[in-house]
C-alpha cells in the first residue's frame, strides 16, 4: 500500500483528493494538510505553517503560495520523498502542466501508474463505442467521468466530444498557458484526452 501525503490551501485540491479516493486503488492516504488563508505576499518562515512531522511515499502539493510550495519541496527533498507539483515550477519536484499531464516516472508507486496522461481500451459493436475501460487518468477523475458521455458514439463522434466534455468538467485555470504550446490548461487537458481515445480506437482496429 502506497502511502502520500497531500498538502492544499483552503481546500485547492478536495476535488482531486476525491478523484485519487474514488479511482485509485492500493493507495492510502495518509495526511491531508490544509493549510488556510490569507497568507502574506511573502513569507519569510514558512516553516511556521508547514510542520516537518510527516513521512510518506509520495507528495503531493495543492499549494498556491511559491514560498510554501518551495519550503514543501526542499523539505520533501531532504526526506527523499518525490513531490508533484502539477502546473508549478519548482527545482526539485515533478511538475507536469496538468494533473493528466503526468507522464510515466519511475519511483512514483501505484500513483503513477494510475494517474497521470490517461490511457483508455475500449469496445466498438456496430460501429459504436460499447464500453471505455481507463487504465490511467487524471486525479481529479474527468477521464472516468467523461467515459459516460463518449459511449454509445460513432468513432468520429466521440472524437469530436472528448476534448469538449473534459474541457467542461476540468477545474485547472484556464488562463495558464503552456509556453511552448501556447495552450491552456484547459485546453491542454482536453487534446490529451483525445488523443488517448484515438490510440485506444487505433488498437481496437477502428483507425489507420
Amino acid at each position: 500500500m502506497q502511502k502520500i501525503v497531500i498538502f492544499e490551501e483552503d481546500g485547492s485540491g478536495d476535488y482531486k483528493i476525491a478523484g485519487i479516493q474514488v479511482y485509485g486503488r492500493n493507495i492510502d492516504i495518509a495526511g491531508v494538510f490544509d493549510l488556510k488563508g490569507p497568507f502574506p505576499v511573502l513569507i519569510d518562515e514558512p516553516w511556521e505553517y508547514i510542520k516537518a512531522d510527516f513521512q510518506a511515499d509520495l507528495c503531493l502539493d495543492f499549494l498556491r503560495h511559491p514560498d510554501l510550495s518551495q519550503y514543501l519541496v526542499e523539505l520533501c527533498n531532504k526526506k527523499s520523498i518525490p513531490v508533484i507539483a502539477s502546473g508549478q515550477h519548482i527545482p526539485g519536484a515533478i511538475c507536469p502542466f496538468t494533473c493528466c499531464g503526468l507522464g510515466k516516472k519511475k519511483g512514483l508507486g501505484e500513483y503513477g501508474r494510475q494517474f497521470g496522461l490517461p490511457e483508455y481500451t475500449v469496445c466498438v459493436t456496430d460501429g459504436r463505442i460499447e464500453y471505455m475501460d481507463v487504465r490511467r487518468g487524471a486525479s481529479c477523475g474527468a477521464t472516468w467521468q467523461v467515459c459516460r458521455e463518449i459511449t454509445g458514439l460513432t468513432a468520429e463522434e466521440a472524437l469530436s466530444a472528448i476534448s469538449r466534455q473534459v474541457q467542461y468538467m476540468c477545474l485547472s485555470d484556464p488562463s495558464a498557458f503552456d509556453p511552448i504550446t501556447g495552450k491552456s490548461a484547459v485546453h491542454f487537458a482536453g487534446e490529451v484526452h483525445r488523443a488517448a481515445l484515438e490510440r485506444a480506437l487505433r488498437q481496437a482496429g477502428i483507425m489507420d
